[in-house]
């Protein structure tokens, strides 16, 4: 029998991505991008600065400089590449992010089988709780995982180019968490007024955010909870990234109530979120979808899906729009009397 090595490799390469994972991760979790952009570029300096043994520092740069997570070697000095770039802790880091998926999202992954085999959050057995009840306990990892929501929000600048939010529009942001979104919308379009409608756990957050970038007199913040009802008059409600974690009997209740809420027939929802493809999938939304299912027990929906929960709120598509990282933009407008 002969061995098909290509196809050995291609499983070991699979098999060890966790590793890979972690190892990032530990580069993170030791500061070690910061370190090395300050200059500390030898393995006995880092050691020195991050308290962690120097043999171990040096084979884990060996595999960060194999992976192009850093270049050099102990002789040369160790450098940054665009990828440690990403990692150092700024407003814009990928840092929490790492930490994140190293600690609690990793812990989750644990317990991929229980939760493929269930259809429940491998998360709750890892923890004991759900993660969103985790969250609301733990105020570091609910900081992180704020901060990861954001860093992966670098479509919000291109939102204003694919909808126009011009002609002294109202903008509802329902679930808008830190208020990054509509903050970019407000700037981009002087003349918006806008409203960020989440819990009132995200206001304090929200209000620092929308008063450091666009002020409060354009933004006002109103605490609820989408489920019950949204603020009424608005000419344009987005759900961004809100809906992967709920069944669909309670997103076509998000959509009725914003529908409800419209101010009038030329009023539109925004819908700005990942959709899987059950035929010719790319790898990154099945992985994202089956990380949702292990995390919080949530999914992402395909487009078919999407537009018949649409449907049964009396909504319709009328547009589309692709944005960066395989977001989906979905114009939505209410169902006028005569149509059917």
């Amino acid at each position: 029998m002969t061995v098909d090595v290509q196809a050995t490799r291609d499983v070991v390469d699979i098999i060890t991505g966790g590793w890979r994972a972690q190892a990032l991760y530990t580069a993170v979790k030791l500061g070690l991008p910061d370190h090395i952009e300050a200059g500390r570029d030898t393995d006995a300096e880092l050691a020195k600065a991050t308290g962690a043994n120097e043999q171990g520092i040096h084979r884990l740069m060996r595999l960060l400089v194999a992976m192009g997570i850093f270049e050099g070697n102990e002789s040369t000095g160790y450098r940054g590449t665009r990828v440690s770039a990403a990692l150092l802790d700024g407003p814009q880091s990928l840092r929490d992010m790492c930490l994140l998926y190293g600690e609690e999202f990793y812990s989750a992954w644990g317990h991929a089988h229980h939760a493929i085999s269930t259809e429940a959050s491998g998360f709750e057995v890892a923890y004991g709780q759900s993660f969103y009840e985790y969250l609301g306990q733990d105020a570091a990892t609910a900081r992180r995982f704020q901060h990861t929501m954001n860093a992966a929000s670098m479509f919000f600048h291109q939102v204003p180019e694919i909808f126009d939010f011009s002609g002294g529009k109202t903008v509802v942001d329902v679930g808008g968490g830190g208020g990054h979104l509509l903050a970019t919308i407000l700037g981009a379009t002087p003349d918006v007024r806008g409203t960020l409608f989440d819990r009132e756990h995200m206001m304090p957050k929200a209000r620092e955010h929308l008063s450091a970038t666009v002020g409060l007199d354009r933004a006002e913040l109103v605490g609820g909870d989408m489920f019950k009802d949204v603020p009424a008059g608005g000419d344009v409600y987005i759900l961004c990234r809100v809906l992967a974690g709920w069944d669909d009997e309670a997103v076509v209740g998000v959509f009725e109530n914003c529908r409800r809420a419209m101010a009038d027939s030329s009023s539109r929802l925004l819908i700005l979120d990942r959709f899987v493809e059950d035929e010719n999938s790319s790898v990154l939304p099945a992985l994202w979808d089956l990380h949702l299912l292990v995390t919080t027990g949530g999914e992402h929906r395909t487009l078919d899906r999407i537009t018949r929960l649409l449907n049964r709120a009396g909504l319709d598509i009328a547009g589309t729009a692709e944005l960066p990282m395989e977001t989906t933009a979905l114009i939505a407008a209410p169902r006028t009397p005569s149509q059917h």
